[in-house]
C-alpha cells in the first residue's frame, strides 16, 4: 500500500460541457501534454490551477494510492475521513464493493430549504484494479458536485425554480464560510429582492416560498397564481432598461436574462455602483462558445462565486454576498 500526493490539482467536468473546461485548462484533449491525465470526466494538471468555473467540483489535494485488496482501499480512505462519493471511472465492479465498505453518504433529492452540511466531502475513482485516484478536500460540499432537490410537479410555472433552489444552497454555503448566522443566510420575510427576466415565474415562485417581497420584471406576464399575489409586483418592461434609482433600495438583484454576458456585466455594474443592493444571483448565459473573458470579469467582483449548477446548461451561475 502507498499513497503519493500529486503536484496538481483536478477537475471533475460537467459532462455536456468538458471543452469549454479544456479551454479553460488550456488542454488539447486529443493531444494532452504528460502533464495533463484524463480519466473519464476527471481531468488532471500539474502545476498551478488557472481559473476554471465549468466542472462540477476541483479535486484540490489529489493523491495516488495503489492498494492489494478490497479492504484496503477502503481503509485507506477511511483513514483519511469519513465522507467519499465514488466518480465512477473504471473496475465498476470492484469499485462497488469498496463504496459498500465506507460509510454511506447520502445523495437523494433533498428538501427545500437545504442547509448544506460544514463536513468535506471527497471524491474517489479506480483507475485500474489496484489504484485509487482521490482527493479528500474538493471545492463543492456536494458529492460529486451535485446537488438535486425533490421535485414539485404541480405548482411551479417552470423548472427553473430547481436553479434558485440550488444557488440558494450555494448561498447558505457560502454565508456559513463566512460566519452568518443561520436565520440571516437567504432572503426570507421581508426581504426585497428583484427577479428580472421572470416570466413565467419560476425563480420568483421560489423566492416567494420565503416570503420574500419581489419585483418581477419581464416583457411577458408571470403565471396567473403568482400575478395575483399581494407581495410580488410585476412590472412589464425589458429589465435592463430600467434604472436601480427606479427600484430603490433592495436586498436581492436576481437575474436569469437571456441576454449576451457583457450586457449583464454592464447591467450588474451599474447596481453595484448604485449602492442600492450588494446581494447577487446572476445566470451567465453563454450564446454559443463560453465567454471566458467575461466570465473573468464577475469573478473579480468583491465578494463573488462561480459555479456551474446541476441545474445550469450552456451558463454559469454569478452569487455575489455583500463583503
Amino acid at each position: 500500500m502507498s499513497v503519493d500526493y500529486l503536484p496538481g490539482k483536478a477537475w471533475l467536468a460537467v459532462s455536456d460541457w468538458r471543452d469549454n473546461l479544456f479551454d479553460e485548462l488550456s488542454i488539447n484533449p486529443n493531444n494532452p501534454p504528460s502533464t495533463v491525465r484524463i480519466a473519464g470526466d476527471l481531468v488532471y494538471r500539474e502545476g498551478p490551477a488557472p481559473q476554471a468555473w465549468w466542472h462540477r467540483t476541483r479535486l484540490e489535494k489529489p493523491f495516488i494510492a495503489t492498494f492489494s485488496s478490497i479492504k484496503e482501499a477502503s481503509d485507506i480512505l477511511r483513514g483519511i475521513q469519513r465522507n467519499w462519493a465514488h466518480e465512477p471511472v473504471a473496475c465498476f465492479r470492484r469499485a462497488r464493493l469498496i463504496e459498500e465498505k465506507l460509510p454511506f453518504v447520502q445523495d437523494k433529492p433533498r428538501a427545500f430549504p437545504y442547509s448544506v452540511p460544514a463536513s468535506p466531502m471527497g471524491v474517489w475513482s479506480l483507475l485500474d484494479e489496484h489504484t485509487l485516484f482521490a482527493s479528500a478536500e474538493t471545492s463543492s460540499p456536494f458529492p460529486r458536485g451535485i446537488l438535486r432537490f425533490e421535485e414539485d410537479h404541480v405548482n411551479p410555472p417552470s423548472r427553473a425554480y430547481l436553479k434558485m433552489y440550488e444557488a440558494l444552497a450555494w448561498v447558505d454555503k457560502l454565508s456559513a464560510d463566512r460566519g452568518i448566522p443561520e436565520g440571516s443566510r437567504l432572503p426570507g420575510t421581508g426581504s426585497k429582492c428583484i427577479d428580472a427576466g421572470a416570466c413565467p415565474g419560476g425563480w420568483t415562485w421560489a423566492l416567494d416560498r420565503l416570503g420574500a417581497e419581489i419585483t418581477a420584471i419581464d416583457r411577458s406576464e408571470l403565471d396567473p397564481r403568482l400575478m395575483a399575489k399581494p407581495n410580488i409586483t410585476f412590472i412589464k418592461h425589458d429589465a435592463f432598461t430600467l434604472k436601480p434609482a427606479d427600484y430603490g433600495q433592495q436586498d436581492w438583484v436576481c437575474s436569469d436574462v437571456i441576454c449576451y454576458p457583457p450586457r449583464l456585466l454592464e447591467w450588474v455594474n451599474e447596481w453595484l455602483d448604485s449602492g442600492l443592493c450588494g446581494n447577487f444571483i446572476c445566470t451567465i448565459k453563454m450564446q454559443g462558445k463560453a465567454d471566458h473573458e467575461t466570465t473573468l470579469a464577475f469573478s473579480r467582483i468583491p465578494g463573488s462565486a462561480i459555479v456551474h449548477l446541476t441545474a445550469n446548461k450552456n451558463e454559469l451561475t454569478w452569487i455575489r454576498l455583500k463583503p
